[in-house]
This record gives C-alpha cells, sequence and structure tokens, in this order.
C-alpha cells in the first residue's frame, strides 16, 4: 500500500476543505489509480468520475477504487506520454445543513417599497441527490458555493413574494406573512428538487423599505388614526431637535410665543393642573405692592 494515493477532503492541517458554506468539491489528481484509497468523512458525500462520466457514488467510509487503470501500466504510460491517460476526479459534497441568504425589493399595491430578507437551510439527503447536483448545477472553477445556490434560487423567491406582495396593501403585508411564507416555501422546494437539494427551513423578513413609513406603521400599531400618527411621528422628530413646541405638534394645537403653555393648550380642550409652572418670565411679572 506504500506509494498509493490517499484522497480525503481534509487538508494536511485537518480542516474539512469543504466547511460551513461549500455545498461541492472537485478534485481532480492525475495520480489517482487502482488501489488509492478514498475516505469519506461522515458528513459527506464522494461521486468517482472518470473522463465525464461517473464510475461510483460513495457514502461514508473507505474505500480502495478499483478503476481499469493500473499502478504499473499508468507509470509506463505517464513515462512515454506525460501523464496517464486516464483521468479520475473526486468529487465531495456536503451532507451538512448549510445556510443561504437571499434580499430584495417588492413592491405593495400603493407601490410603496418594501425590503424582504429570507433565510434558509439547504442540504443533500441521499446518494441520488448529490448525482442530481453534479448534473444540474454547474460548477465555478472547482466547487459549488452556497452564494451560488442563492444566486439561482433568487428569481423564484422574488417571484413567489411579489405575486402576495403586490396585490397586498402596504399595512396588512405583515397579516398575510403566514400566506407569504408557505408559498415561498413550496416555491422553492420545488426549484430546489430539480438540483438534488432539500429545503429544511426558512425564515422571512418583510419591512417597509424607507425608515419614515416603519416609524409610521409602529404608530399606527398603536390604534393611531393616520393623522395622529404623522402628528407624533413629527413631534418625536421635533423633540429630537430640541424644539419646545414638540407637544403641540403632537395634540395638534398652535404654538403661540410670549403665552403660557396652559392657554394654548386649553383652548384644545387639553386639563392642565394649576400647579403648572407658568412661562411667564421675570421681568413681564407685575412689580410687588409695597405698604405704604
Amino acid at each position: 500500500m506504500n506509494g498509493l494515493k490517499v484522497i480525503t477532503s481534509l487538508n494536511q492541517s485537518g480542516v474539512d476543505m469543504l466547511g460551513p458554506k461549500t455545498l461541492a468539491l472537485k478534485l481532480n489528481d492525475t495520480s489517482i489509480v487502482s488501489g488509492s484509497l478514498l475516505t469519506v468523512e461522515s458528513n459527506h458525500f464522494a461521486v468517482l468520475k472518470s473522463r465525464g462520466a461517473v464510475m461510483q457514488v460513495y457514502e461514508t467510509g473507505q474505500y480502495t477504487l478499483q478503476t481499469p487503470d493500473k499502478v504499473l501500466v499508468g507509470q509506463l504510460v505517464s513515462n512515454f506520454f506525460g501523464n496517464s491517460p486516464w483521468q479520475y476526479e473526486v468529487i465531495y459534497l456536503n451532507r451538512s445543513k448549510l445556510l443561504c441568504r437571499n434580499d430584495g425589493i417588492a413592491t405593495s399595491a400603493e407601490m410603496a417599497e418594501v425590503q424582504y430578507v429570507v433565510e434558509y437551510y439547504i442540504h443533500i439527503d441521499n446518494k441520488d441527490d448529490a448525482l442530481s447536483l453534479i448534473t444540474h448545477m454547474p460548477f465555478n472553477g472547482a466547487s459549488i458555493n452556497s452564494d451560488e445556490v442563492a444566486a439561482y434560487t433568487g428569481p423564484v423567491i422574488e417571484q413567489a413574494i411579489n405575486q402576495v406582495v403586490q396585490v397586498t396593501p402596504l399595512e396588512e403585508i405583515n397579516a398575510h406573512i403566514h400566506d407569504i411564507m408557505e408559498l415561498l416555501k413550496q416555491h422553492m422546494s420545488d426549484f430546489l428538487n430539480v438540483y438534488g437539494i432539500t429545503l429544511n427551513d426558512a425564515k422571512l423578513l418583510i419591512l417597509p423599505r424607507d425608515d419614515r413609513m416603519r416609524e409610521l406603521i409602529s404608530l399606527r400599531a398603536f390604534g393611531l388614526t393616520p393623522l395622529e400618527a404623522v402628528r407624533y411621528y413629527t413631534a418625536l422628530k421635533m423633540a429630537e431637535r430640541g424644539l419646545v413646541s414638540a407637544p403641540n405638534a403632537a395634540i395638534g394645537a398652535p404654538f403661540h410665543i410670549g403665552l403660557t403653555t396652559p392657554v394654548s393648550l386649553a383652548d384644545q380642550g387639553v386639563h392642565i393642573p394649576h400647579s403648572a409652572p407658568s412661562d411667564v418670565s421675570k421681568s413681564d411679572a407685575p412689580p410687588p405692592v409695597v405698604p405704604k
């Protein structure tokens, strides 16, 4: 067994070369011949190919490869022609759950822009799925990673979300989030199954793209009318800038310079305790009466 090739998905430091983001990794090595040892980790599949044809799919374990090539013949041909006439490659596939993420922009029934974020887990379930992946999804170099899977799934996610969001008013989108989620899972599962990828869990978040709209909708959640929500939003922004007229903006009351706050609020029907401090400065107060 000395001098035979040992094929593994671990590097010299013992670290898994697939990691948490790589779905498939291709190892192309001309020294792979009969008798080479193939090691498949517990969270991997391995596919042996020769000149583009799949020869065998391996599950967890260690295997001695049986190929048409022989060590002696391979060495003789290599000496005459420079390399072996039999080209073999091993493709490792990750069986672990990988995290993918997609985000984008959709529009509501009022043409208001909303931002969505979808996070989901995927995995390769069995040997047939492993073959489907390497058959239908092309390699970008020597690997297929989760970002590439997300790029393939992006148009399907966008279509499924827009199918509901575009006919739903902005304030009612969260009330239909369950329906959107179920439709999204169905479309994603049907699409990913073609590539041998199983969809596990998925999470969807939809929120207004504009910060102002998010704050207004939050105020509406307290039971405020649209006009009251705008008033309170304006009052909050004024208070952040230190404007003393912010309370007046909240209740829709005018603010008069030089008049006391109780007067302006009382005109709006707001009860003010008699102990409330007056805004009249000391210089405007009448002079004290001095007894004779």
